[in-house]
């Protein structure tokens, strides 16, 4: 189209980087279903949790991972059918409540060992285990802002720190992003489908103290001593959150609670987010695609 802005050439030191989704298979089902998150006031961890294989580094330069999540739409959705119950098997599902409600606050998650260099990313598994997602406004831990009840697009974002002066220049240049669609979710209090809530405590290797359901009616394949991804699971250094009881509460078990305070370790922004702020704000704002609304 005339006057069309020309698409920005990428620096070779991220134009080569390529991802893979971990836990595809997993992600796959979930998305199937249609994928919810639990947001708190204290914060809540994804599962499954976002993790990646990254290639195509310069083994040399250093890099920063970062995540941040977008509207999918401008819609607010509700239950259908029983509005006030829990989801009815083959019987509810998402309609559409009326327009959005007013943007949160955009935040970025900066992975803990942001930045390192390209050869530390790419040895490894890279897991953003960290990463909380929360309802509170008012937040002051760096989570993620979400609102309850709208759908949203997790993005992965690959930014080469690159060591001119003058680099703000070459924002738009540095950094590349990576979305995978099967990774979307509705941002929930209390897990709407049931099916939802059966999935991950069957796959969730931390939910255990949750297994008290009768085994035959988990999904096929995540029964236990049948768990043929849980050998993924392992490989994450840190515990995720256990999922709401089956009931919809949202209290974790205590020793998991406990587990999650020790990791956090205070309130403060971690200090590679505050060392590279000024950076992270002219990448992300206008740069990157849709960072103003939905995809």
């Amino acid at each position: 189209a005339a006057g069309a802005k020309a698409p920005v050439k990428k620096n070779p030191k991220v134009a080569n980087v390529s991802v893979q989704l971990e836990m595809k298979a997993l992600w796959d089902e979930f998305n199937q279903l249609g994928t919810e998150m639990i947001v708190t006031k204290a914060g809540r961890r994804m599962f499954p949790t976002f993790q990646v294989k990254i290639f195509g580094m310069d083994p040399m330069a250093d890099y920063m991972l970062l995540m941040d999540f977008v509207p999918v739409d401008d819609k607010r959705y509700r239950q259908g059918a029983f509005p006030s119950r829990r989801y009815a098997f083959h019987s509810s599902s998402w309609l559409v409540a009326g327009k959005a409600d007013p943007a949160t606050p955009g935040r970025v998650h900066y992975h803990p060992d942001s930045p390192a260099k390209g050869a530390q990313w790419m040895k490894q598994i890279v897991s953003f285990d960290k990463l909380k997602l929360t309802n509170n406004l008012l937040d002051d831990n760096g989570h993620i802002i979400l609102n309850s009840m709208h759908r949203y697009q997790p993005r992965f974002h690959v930014v080469y720190v690159d060591p001119r002066k003058d680099s703000e220049k070459y924002a738009e240049e540095n950094f590349k992003t990576f979305v995978f669609e099967e990774t979307r979710f509705t941002a929930v209090t209390a897990y709407q489908n049931h099916r939802i809530t059966q999935l991950k405590i069957a796959s969730n290797p931390f939910a255990k103290g949750f297994r008290d359901c009768d085994p035959e009616d988990w999904p096929r394949n995540h029964r236990p001593g049948a768990l043929p991804l849980m050998s993924a699971f392992a490989r994450s250094r840190n515990p995720v959150s256990s999922p709401a009881h089956q009931n919809g509460t949202e209290k974790d078990a205590a020793d998991s609670r406990r587990e999650f305070e020790r990791e956090a370790g205070g309130t403060a922004l971690h200090q590679a987010e505050a060392a590279h702020q000024q950076l992270m704000s002219r990448v992300l704002s206008p740069a990157l695609p849709g960072g103003g609304g939905g995809l």
